[in-house]
């Protein structure tokens, strides 16, 4: 059973620095209730000012208040409905009669484990971090007795990938209806010799030494070994090769070049001006292959759309199961 009063929407708009989310939080006001348990403002703050999702936003919208505090408002909102999520699926643990002695027991492994691990087998040391950061240790093992409790239930209730079977059926569905999602632009198999002025030689030596390379093509020489020897691009062990590119993946006075050739033709010298972030260079491209613009084939695609089904499918299940407890548990959202 659930049961709602208005949402909160006024959440603290700072995000302080990330030194503060080890600061104790004073704020101890419910937010909501589920079952016989309660979340805090407190815990949904601290839960944000600890998630790299917060510290993000706050680094992506530090000039923008306006943007920064609706971004805020809507994590706020995933906060909630992630620790009611966890509260649910703590309390469906309990109700249905999990609880045993194994359990306790694993937890003190865990701690133990966490101890010898992080502490240098020091169990004091743990304690005094722990009291640094305003927490004990009988609230630390909560936390990871609920984190256990919780990992386990997803486990339990979660549909693996490969246990979800999609049919041929849906797969050819979902191709005909994301044509857009499988359009190719027009490719061409490229290779590039890279040849830049160095600093240290004379005005027109990258155009004089590519020019002698060019001339070594055209009278037979491997262009993959000629860029072996000659390129300075990042490609040079490769022989030069970028691999298939469209249009955007180069400069147009590159991109223009390379589409206006066949597959095994190599362009002239082509020359690209100085600039403030790098010097004069000088590029000779040859095509390997080409192919024009079309849509990938179902069959090259099918896996990738399997996956896509499978995890919407899986999602759905979870959203499933999370929706029954909410329907059988009291929830209620203070304003």
């Amino acid at each position: 059973m659930r049961r709602f009063c208005l949402f909160f929407t006024g959440l603290p708009l700072l995000l302080a620095s990330a030194a503060r989310a080890d600061t104790p939080m004073t704020v101890s006001a419910i937010n909501v209730v589920v079952a016989d348990s309660v979340i805090t403002y407190a815990e949904i703050e601290d839960g944000m000012l600890q998630s790299e999702t917060a510290q993000a936003v706050a680094r992506l919208y530090a000039t923008d208040k306006q943007e920064y505090a609706k971004a805020i408002v809507k994590l706020k909102d995933q906060e909630v409905e992630q620790q009611v999520e966890d509260k649910l699926i703590l309390h469906d643990f309990i109700t249905s009669g999990y609880v045993t002695n194994v359990l306790e027991s694993l937890i003190d492994d865990q701690i133990r484990e966490e101890v010898q691990k992080n502490y240098h087998g020091d169990r004091a040391l743990l304690i005094q971090t722990l009291h640094a950061r305003g927490k004990t240790l009988d609230a630390h093992r909560r936390e990871v007795r609920d984190g256990f409790i919780i990992r386990y239930m997803k486990y339990q209730n979660d549909s693996e990938l490969h246990k979800i079977f999609i049919s041929p059926l849906k797969i050819e569905q979902y191709y005909e209806a994301h044509q857009d999602s499988f359009k190719m632009k027009d490719q061409v198999d490229l290779r590039m010799i890279v040849i830049e002025q160095p600093s240290s030689r004379p005005a027109g030596f990258a155009s004089e030494m590519a020019g002698e390379v060019l001339a070594k093509i055209d009278a037979g020489a491997s262009f993959d070994q000629m860029a072996r020897i000659y390129s300075s691009g990042s490609q040079r062990a490769a022989g030069g090769k970028r691999g298939w590119v469209d249009r955007t993946d180069c400069r147009p006075e590159l991109s223009d070049v390379a589409f206006s050739l066949k597959a095994g033709q190599h362009s002239g010298v082509i020359k690209l001006p100085e600039t403030s972030e790098m010097p004069e260079t000088c590029y000779i491209l040859q095509v390997d292959d080409a192919r024009p613009a079309h849509v990938k084939p179902v069959a090259e695609v099918r896996q990738e759309i399997e996956v896509a089904l499978k995890t919407q499918e899986s999602k759905r299940l979870y959203e499933r199961w999370i929706h029954r407890l909410q329907k059988k548990t009291f929830v209620w959202y203070y304003q």
